[in-house]
């Protein structure tokens, strides 16, 4: 059929439901992950990937480098695997909710900050 313009979301476990429900049918024109959690914390051997492989709409994963949910290093050969639909953005020193230490920035302010490359990458696919 053809593909929707609505855009699925969502960040840590939201995210990973929307890539579950696109995964299980929902019409999706892509998917954005705000800390996608690939793994519990400490744990990198629980992946929670397979169901990804299956997707070939563009998929943007924003990570922090300090994320606890995922490895750097898995979470690169994730997105490698997946092919070129998928598309990982690092963003230095962030933790699951993208706090960089040494910086003093709310929640909103981190949102913000992270619009502009949800933009381009939306934009670039349509």
């Amino acid at each position: 059929g053809d593909k929707g313009q609505l855009w699925a979301a969502g960040k840590s476990f939201g995210g990973r439901m929307a890539s579950m429900a696109v995964a299980d049918g929902m019409d999706a024109a892509g998917l954005v992950y705000l800390g996608y959690p690939l793994h519990p914390p400490g744990k990198p051997e629980k992946l929670r990937d397979a169901h990804l492989y299956g997707l070939t709409l563009p998929m943007l994963f924003l990570q922090g480098t300090r994320d606890t949910f995922a490895t750097p290093e898995l979470l690169r050969d994730v997105v490698s695997r997946i092919g070129k639909s998928a598309v990982l953005e690092c963003i230095e020193g962030g933790d699951h909710s993208f706090a960089v230490p040494g910086t003093k920035r709310g929640a909103a302010e981190i949102g913000a900050s992270l619009a502009p490359a949800v933009a381009e990458f939306m934009r670039n696919r349509r």
